[in-house]
C-alpha cells in the first residue's frame, strides 16, 4: 500500500496527508519518503526508514514538510500533538538512491572504508544529524615553517579554533549543494549557487556540531600548501574549459556546448584530475574557477582590514556587520577593536567619484592607515559603485606602513610575485566580504590567490557558491 501525493521536499510550508486508518493503531508505523520520477512525494511502509510513533485512535495524520532542520510536525486534524516531532531518516531521490541514518549506515560504512582505502585514509564520508554523507578531504596540521619559508614555527592559524589545537581539519572535496537545508559535498552535482553568505553559512551550521562554512584560514592553509609544493590547480576559468590547457574540460551542468558564456558551470567534480588541489584523484576539486567560493572570517569595512582570529569563524561565532568579535590589525601585527587609530586598510589609489553607477575606477589598491581615496565619494551608505581591481603580487604598502606577517596570512596581501596573475577586486567603502577562487569567466586569472572583496553579505550570483568543512569540537 502507498499513499501518493504531489509537491516537493523543499517546500517547508506546504502540509501533506496520511491515511493510517488500515495501520494497526496501537503499532509504530513505519514510513519511508520517496519521490517518483514525476516528483511527487511518494509515503510508503519501510524496514528501513522513519519510524513514526503514532498514539492510538489517530485517524487522519498530516506531516509538515522538513524544516531547516530536518524536523517533520505530525498534526491531527490541523492541531499539533504535544512533543510529537521526527526527523526524516530515509529519503529516495530521483536516482532511486536511498540515503539512511541512525544505526543503519552499514551501506555509507562500507563505502567509508573503500574511500579511505583507495586514498590512504585522506578522503573519507562524514555524516550529519541526518546521517547523510559528505565527502570529504582530510588535511593534517602543520606548522606555517612547512609551507612558507619566512613563516614562523608556530602552528597554521587554521589548525587553531576557540584556543584548541586541531589535528586536522576536513574540508569538502566538492563544492557543495543544499538538501533538506543542509550543505552536501557530493560528485556530479550542479553546485549550488546565487545564495547570500547567511545561507551558507545556516546549511553548514544546520549539519550538526563542528560543521561550518569553510573559512578564509582554511582556505589560505591550502593555498600555502599549494605554493610549497608547486601546484598550481588548473579549473573551469572559461566557461567549463581550462583557458590554459584547452583540452581540459569538465561536465556542464546545463548540457550546453562548450565555450558559450552563458552558463558556464561544471558539475562537481567532473574536470580532470589536475583540476584537483593536490593534482591527485585524492584531491579536493574546483578550488581553482568553476563558481567562487564564499569564505568566512574575513571581511573589509570601509577599507579597514578585519578578522575573526585564528579559525575561531570555523565555530560559528557571530560575524553580523556590527560583531564585536571582529579585529583590526595594526602595523605591528596585534589584533585591536575596529575603529583603532593607525589600523591597516586597503585605499584607493585614484580618487573615487559621487556617480552611482558600476564603473572600474584604475589604479587599483594600496595598503594604507588611512582610506582617503573610496572609489565612491557620494552619500548613499554602503553603496554598490564604483570600485578597482589589480593583480594581488602587484599590490604594494604606502610609504612608511609595515607590512605584518598576518596579512599575508590572510591572503589580502601578496607573499610573493610568483603567486600567478590572481586579482584582487574591492570596494574600500561599506562592508565587503570575501570570496575566493575565481569562476568559469576569469579565465587565466583565477586562482587559489585571487580574492573578491567587491560586494556585501546580501551579494547573490550564478558565479558564486561555497563548501562546508568540519572540525572535531
Amino acid at each position: 500500500m502507498e499513499y501518493k501525493i504531489s509537491g516537493t521536499i523543499m517546500t517547508i510550508e506546504d502540509t501533506v496527508s496520511i491515511d493510517i486508518s488500515e495501520y494497526a493503531a496501537e503499532q509504530p508505523v513505519e514510513l519511508a519518503l520517496n519521490r517518483d520520477a514525476d516528483g511527487r512525494l511518494t509515503l510508503k511502509p519501510g524496514k528501513r526508514c522513519a519510524l513514526l510513533s503514532l498514539p492510538p485512535a489517530k485517524r487522519r495524520i498530516s506531516v509538515g514538510q522538513p524544516d531547516d532542520f530536518g524536523f517533520c510536525v505530525l498534526k491531527d486534524e490541523g492541531i499539533e500533538l504535544e512533543a510529537e516531532k521526527i526527523k526524516i531518516t530515509e529519503i529516495t531521490d530521483t536516482c532511486g538512491d536511498t540515503v539512511t541514518s541512525g544505526e543503519d549506515k552499514s551501506l555509507w560504512d562500507s563505502a567509508s572504508f573503500a574511500l579511505e582505502s583507495l586514498t590512504g585514509g585522506s578522503n573519507t564520508l562524514l555524516y550529519d544529524d541526518l546521517g547523510r554523507p559528505s565527502v570529504m578531504v582530510r588535511i593534517p596540521a602543520f606548522k606555517w615553517s612547512d609551507v612558507w619559508e619566512e613563516g614562523d614555527d608556530s602552528l597554521c592559524s587554521a589548525f587553531i579554533a576557540g584556543g584548541k589545537e586541531l589535528d586536522c581539519i576536513y574540508i569538502s572535496k566538492y563544492l557543495n549543494v543544499i538538501e533538506y537545508g543542509r550543505a552536501y559535498s557530493l560528485p556530479g552535482k550542479d553546485p549550488a549557487h546565487t545564495i547570500d553568505l547567511e545561507r551558507a553559512r545556516t546549511a553548514c551550521a544546520n549539519k550538526g556540531r563542528g560543521w561550518h562554512l569553510m573559512t578564509n584560514a582554511e582556505w589560505m592553509a591550502l593555498a600555502f600548501w599549494c605554493q610549497k609544493n608547486g601546484i598550481r590547480p588548473g579549473g573551469n576559468n572559461f566557461c567549463g574549459k581550462n583557458i590554459n590547457a584547452p583540452h581540459e574540460h569538465g561536465v556542464l551542468s546545463h548540457g550546453e556546448s562548450l565555450g558559450v558564456p552563458k552558463k558556464g558551470r561544471t558539475l562537481t567534480g567532473s574536470g580532470p584530475v589536475s583540476w584537483n588541489h593536490d593534482g591527485t584523484p585524492a584531491g579536493i576539486s574546483d578550488l581553482h574557477g568553476n563558481i567562487w567560493d564564499m569564505v568566512s572570517g574575513l571581511r573589509l569595512m570601509d577599507g579597514e582590514i578585519q578578522v575573526i582570529p585564528d579559525n575561531d569563524s570555523a565555530l560559528n561565532v557571530d560575524e553580523s556587520e556590527n560583531s564585536r568579535l571582529w579585529r583590526a590589525i595594526l602595523p605591528d601585527g596585534s589584533l585591536v577593536d575596529p575603529g583603532t587609530k593607525g589600523t591597516l586598510k586597503l585605499d584607493g589609489k585614484e580618487a573615487g567619484s559621487p556617480e552611482e553607477k558600476q564603473f572600474t575606477l584604475k589604479g587599483g589598491a594600496v595598503l594604507s592607515d588611512t582610506v582617503v581615496n573610496p572609489q565612491y565619494t557620494g552619500n548613499i551608505k554602503g553603496g554598490h559603485f564604483g570600485y578597482t581591481m589589480m593583480l594581488l603580487k602587484d599590490l604594494k604598502a604606502k610609504e612608511g606602513i609595515k607590512v605584518p606577517d598576518i596579512l599575508k596570512k590572510i591572503g589580502i596581501f601578496p607573499i610573493s610575485e610568483d603567486i600567478g596573475p590572481d586579482r584582487l577586486f574591492l570596494r574600500s567603502y561599506g562592508e565587503r566580504t570575501p570570496i575566493r577562487g575565481g569562476s568559469w569567466f576569469d579565465k587565466a586569472n583565477a586562482g587559489l590567490w585571487e580574492l573578491y572583496m567587491r560586494d556585501h553579505r546580501h551579494f547573490i550570483y550564478p558565479d558564486i557558491g561555497f563548501r562546508s568543512a568540519y572540525i572535531d569540537i
